[in-house]
């Protein structure tokens, strides 16, 4: 079991930035992937950024060029760092942890909420 506790969220105008913070309730360093997702009133949750315990990372395509994803595995943490914020990136954004072995274990945060004004 690992517990996932996202900070960081808030409102903010668009232009402006974020960095999202999950502190993870023990080691990281053996977990697959930590990834960031996101949901937006009425929409399904998406895949915003993962990053792998080799390091690599992967972006949803409307945030690449504008968020970084990356983890301490010795702080037990990841961050999103998140600029140039546009209103479409108001949504609940919630950690996941993803243990891979022979079968899949997802774990969750409770969300952090990200609201950008235009």
């Amino acid at each position: 079991q690992v517990q996932l506790v996202e900070s960081g969220g808030g409102l903010v105008q668009a232009g402006g930035s974020l960095r999202l913070s999950c502190a993870a309730s023990k080691s990281i360093a053996s977990i697959n992937t930590m990834g960031w997702y996101r949901q937006a009133p009425g929409k399904q949750r998406e895949l915003v950024a993962a990053i792998t315990s080799a390091g690599s990372t992967n972006y949803a395509d409307s945030v690449k060029g504008r968020f970084t994803i990356s983890r301490y595995n010795a702080e037990n943490t990841v961050y999103l760092q998140m600029n140039d914020l546009k209103p479409e990136d108001t949504a609940v954004y919630y950690c996941n942890a993803r243990v891979a072995r022979g079968f899949i274990v997802d774990y969750w945060g409770q969300g952090t909420q990200v609201t950008v004004s235009s």
